[in-house]
């Protein structure tokens, strides 16, 4: 696994060693009419608008982690797809955390975001459900615990005492549904396992533990699967010790108070009528997706309980 990645604090610019020329020109100014003044504010006025109007154009998505990898192929399919069915310049906004997208969204600096479920129940009450994906027809998912291939343990309680990778402290399948069988055990990570550590993604764990780095893991079971049929090389270290219950796939949501505007409504049914585009089957062949549908906050009660017994502990 690599390591993680430090964030760089830029250098402020350095400050220009010289100063303008102190020289003035003390010639009277000659008086603006009231026509001029008022055609410049106009000017102004309008620029501002135009700005304004273009910042407001963009639709602004946002991608976690959650993705299988970084493919650029695949961004660039993306941002064509809703570029052409919301008729407006697309960007697509990733960030290393699930925290800082669901910080964005809740902020109003993102129109909509594809989250994880366990922020989705935090913050359900100012989120909207726009779309949830379709993995082999059905909208949901589990959490796998892997180990290294060389371990011996045979079940959950097995992994205690070893180096456990998390995916990401706002994941369900990376990090929750493994703290709430810590939790039903009446114990916490720090008492449990020898160690811990996150990786910000869901092929990271593996990679760290098929290289030795922990010998137990956390993860996105659709990710495991779809690496199996795809990278079965990458896998082949590590294997599954334990499966949780079907859970409600991560879904594409909005802010709650823009639910109803005209580009979200747009946008929530591009996502439902991919499979009826060219363009659209093949993102879906990418992501190993059948397509989306619409959802309702019950689909995602089971995590809303399990965070529900973890934050009853902390």
């Amino acid at each position: 696994m690599p390591s993680d990645q430090k964030l760089r604090e830029g250098r402020p610019e350095e400050m220009s060693r010289h100063r303008p020329s102190e020289s003035h020109d003390w010639r009277p100014t000659p008086p603006r009419s009231r026509r001029s003044v008022l055609l410049g504010a106009a000017a102004a006025a309008a620029l501002g608008g135009l700005r304004t109007a273009r910042a407001v154009d963009t639709f602004n998505f946002g991608l976690t982690p959650l993705f299988l990898d970084n493919d650029i192929e695949l961004l660039s399919m993306l941002e064509r797809y809703i570029t052409a069915r919301l008729e407006r310049p697309v960007a697509l906004v990733k960030r290393r955390t699930y925290h800082e997208i669901s910080a964005m969204l809740l902020s109003g600096q993102l129109d909509a975001a594809w989250i994880c479920d366990d922020p989705y129940v935090q913050y359900q009450d100012r989120l909207s459900l726009l779309a949830i994906p379709l993995y082999r027809h059905k909208p949901l998912y589990q959490t796998y615990v892997i180990v290294n291939e060389k371990s011996t343990a045979q079940s959950f309680d097995d992994i205690r005492g070893t180096v456990h990778a998390f995916s990401d402290p706002d994941s369900t399948s990376g990090y929750l549904v493994t703290r709430w069988m810590l939790a039903l055990r009446q114990t916490t990570p720090a008492h449990f396992f020898r160690d811990t550590f996150f990786t910000y993604g869901h092929r990271n764990v593996i990679r760290a533990v098929g290289a030795g780095l922990a010998q137990s893991g956390s993860i996105d079971g659709y990710v495991w699967e779809v690496m199996t049929e795809r990278e079965p090389e990458f896998i082949r270290k590590s294997r599954i010790i334990f499966k949780s219950e079907w859970l409600g796939f991560p879904p594409i949501v909005a802010p709650a108070v823009v639910k109803d505007a005209p580009v979200v409504k747009a946008f929530g049914a591009a996502l439902l009528e991919m499979p009826a585009d060219p363009l659209g089957r093949d993102i879906l062949r990418v992501l190993a997706l059948d397509g989306f549908t619409t959802g309702t906050p019950d689909m995602y009660q089971s995590t809303l309980e399990k965070w529900l017994v973890v934050k009853a502990q902390v």
